[in-house]
């Protein structure tokens, strides 16, 4: 018997339909494993970069680089939520520890009360503009170099499509 949860206990590639869950055949299984322990380890390799270089955490890095492309370096903080996938809270816990640090600042929404601005300051700036080479480095080095550019194009595509599925299919 089959040990892999995932793969058929026959080792057949396809099962009919109303037989229970559709099973992974080998290479849809080889595929998936492989993107769960590569998303795990280059994640790992890419944080542990980010926090030697400045002492940034990846969801830090995110923060500061959508803040830097945003008009007037500030985003509304139930905007920024949504760009991480993150609660409202957590992300507010979060801009804390960056306030603490000198990396944003909050203003308060004029037009909403009850809403607030991110604002990245020139410390934030400054520490995102030395972060950025070094993480590009790790990114080019462990992912990006590794595939031919027919690879790229085909993984941006593949994205892409799960992307956009799970946009339209938010909880």
């Amino acid at each position: 018997m089959n040990d892999t949860p995932l793969l058929p206990a026959s080792g057949a590639t396809r099962v009919p339909a109303d037989a229970g869950p559709r099973w992974l055949n080998e290479d849809e299984f080889r595929a998936w494993i492989g993107y769960r322990r590569m998303r795990a380890l280059l994640d790992l390799r890419l944080a542990r970069r980010l926090a030697a270089d400045q002492g940034l955490s990846e969801p830090d890095y995110d923060v500061l680089t959508s803040l830097s492309d945003a008009e007037d370096r500030r985003i509304r903080l139930s905007e920024m939520a949504d760009r991480m996938l993150w609660s409202k809270s957590r992300l507010s816990h979060h801009v804390t520890r960056m306030q603490q640090r000198g990396l944003v600042t909050r203003e308060e929404c004029q037009s909403d009360g009850r809403g607030a601005f991110i604002v990245l300051t020139e410390q934030g700036m400054a520490t995102l503009r030395a972060a950025a080479p070094g993480h590009v480095a790790a990114v080019r080095e462990h992912f990006i170099d590794l595939m031919t550019e027919e690879q790229v194009r085909v993984l941006g595509e593949i994205t892409g499509t799960v992307l956009e599925h799970l946009r339209e299919h938010v909880d």
